[in-house]
């Protein structure tokens, strides 16, 4: 009788094994945006190869707009190992004590998105991910938000055209001395806060991807803007990293293949969003886009590559170098 519940009792445990192995792994990735943005559209696109090229050993569960935490609570959270996977702005790093990460705020580091890429998916962008290890995460990818014009209620053409004038920016001290560089005063304030700012003139301008200045409706309380991608806005994608070392080998091999594809997807969507919305701004016939020629493009960031060398003891002259060295830039040419 006692071998009999002891067989029973085994082949139970074993059916319940099964049954558990059978349940697929679930990967909480949460995020701040919305869902229609690129990086709202690219984290379901992982989550869909994710299930389809793990034959459904993953579900990759994406909570949208903060809907699981916070801005300020992710990082925390995922360091915890109460989320797995996040995609914060690279800005978010400085304040984990990564500052080398703010290199991708430096004005006019990058003249196009291949230059941009060289960075992202080499060498230089691997040892800024290693960087985050200590701290318990693990980089996966690097997805683009767009690069950066300015918009005002004056013409922008020249650094002498923004001094004096009140221009919005994210946190960043990069980023203040990039303004104060050309005579504007930083003002810190919350992208939420920005179209009502503009509109009764407690700023006078801001930078901003294409696709943010238009979804944000600001093209209809700025007269001017000039198309200078001047600056960089990026995510990356980020794991836990004990979650990540602890996945079975074939399977993390398959999320790597669809965070690939993800990333590929996510870049040319957002390009496509922003030449878009850039269209879409001029058609609105509410702001006046300019297009600066290459001298003026030049002059401007004559005025702003200074920033690169004010910034080497925050930085590290060693990854501006080390930018410089993969994209073939030389201040020193200018």
């Amino acid at each position: 009788m006692k071998l009999r519940q002891l067989v029973i009792g085994l082949l139970s445990a074993g059916f319940a094994m099964a049954a558990l192995a059978q349940q697929p792994l679930v990967i909480k990735f949460s995020h701040v945006v919305a869902q229609d943005t690129p990086k709202g559209k690219a984290s379901e696109f992982f989550a869909k190869r994710a299930g389809e090229l793990t034959g459904g050993k993953v579900k990759v569960e994406v909570y949208a707009n903060s809907t699981l935490f916070k801005d300020k609570e992710e990082m925390e959270a995922l360091q915890l190992g109460a989320v797995q996977m996040l995609a914060p702005s690279l800005a978010k790093f400085g304040p984990l004590g990564a500052r080398e990460f703010e290199v991708f705020d430096l004005p006019f580091i990058f003249d196009n998105s291949e230059q941009l890429h060289m960075v992202t998916t080499g060498a230089v962008g691997a040892q800024l991910f290693a960087k985050l290890e200590t701290k318990g995460i693990k980089g996966l990818a690097y997805w683009d938000n767009g690069f950066k014009s300015f918009s005002a209620n004056k013409p922008l053409k020249a650094p002498a055209d923004f001094k004096g004038q009140k221009m919005r920016i994210q946190s960043s001290k990069v980023l203040e001395s990039q303004m104060r560089a050309v005579g504007a005063i930083p003002q810190v304030m919350a992208f939420s806060e920005v179209y009502q700012a503009l509109q009764t003139g407690v700023v006078d301008g801001t930078e901003n991807p294409h696709s943010n200045l238009y979804t944000q409706k600001m093209h209809e309380v700025q007269k001017h803007m000039t198309v200078t991608d001047h600056g960089y806005l990026g995510y990356a994608v980020i794991t836990n990293k004990k979650f990540w070392d602890g996945l079975p080998a074939d399977v993390r091999g398959q999320l790597e293949t669809a965070m690939k594809e993800a990333t590929t997807y996510a870049n040319k969507i957002a390009k496509e969003e922003n030449d878009g919305a850039l269209e879409k701004v001029r058609a609105s016939g509410k702001t006046q886009v300019y297009m600066p020629t290459p001298a003026e493009r030049l002059a401007l960031k004559k005025a702003m590559v200074p920033v690169h060398k004010e910034m080497e003891s925050r930085i590290g002259k060693d990854v501006i170098d080390a930018v410089y060295k993969a994209t073939g830039f030389d201040p020193g040419k200018l």
